[in-house]
């Protein structure tokens, strides 16, 4: 498992650009962002270089985080290996809160991120199919 920070932001121009100012400022190194967003507010998900630090600079500028687990599955650089990863899943009958694919710099593989009730136990799952679970991305 690795630690992700959840940004909320105001959904207006320049909000990126301040917290990724933030981040540069404090010498936090962002490995991936994910952004959802709704008229007024977004989500923004990262996995960061120092997942503590990146939230506590980030709240004392205004900005409400929030960090949590999440499973990071390496998975081949093939056409289909997500859907194999997430037919695995199915079969598993793991309900998956959401996902998202990024990248490891160590191995160069894609790398599902994953976010469901029981993450210890999909990870065993998972690792007992396979697949290879990884506690940092950098």
């Amino acid at each position: 498992m690795i630690r992700q920070l959840s940004i909320f932001a105001e959904n207006k121009q320049g909000a990126m650009n301040k917290i990724t100012q933030i981040l540069q400022d404090n010498g936090i190194n962002m490995n991936t962002l994910v952004t959802n967003d709704s008229a007024e507010f977004g989500i923004i998900r990262m996995l960061v270089s120092d997942t503590q630090k990146a939230a506590d600079v980030l709240s004392a500028a205004g900005y409400m985080c929030h960090s949590d687990s999440v499973a990071a599955i390496e998975i081949e650089d093939a056409c289909g290996s997500l859907n194999k990863l997430l037919s695995v899943i199915s079969a598993g009958n793991i309900n998956l809160d959401y996902l998202y694919v990024t990248y490891s710099s160590l191995s160069r593989n894609p790398v599902a991120i994953l976010r469901c009730a029981d993450l210890s136990e999909v990870e065993e799952f998972l690792s007992s199919r396979g697949y290879h679970s990884l506690s940092r991305l950098d």
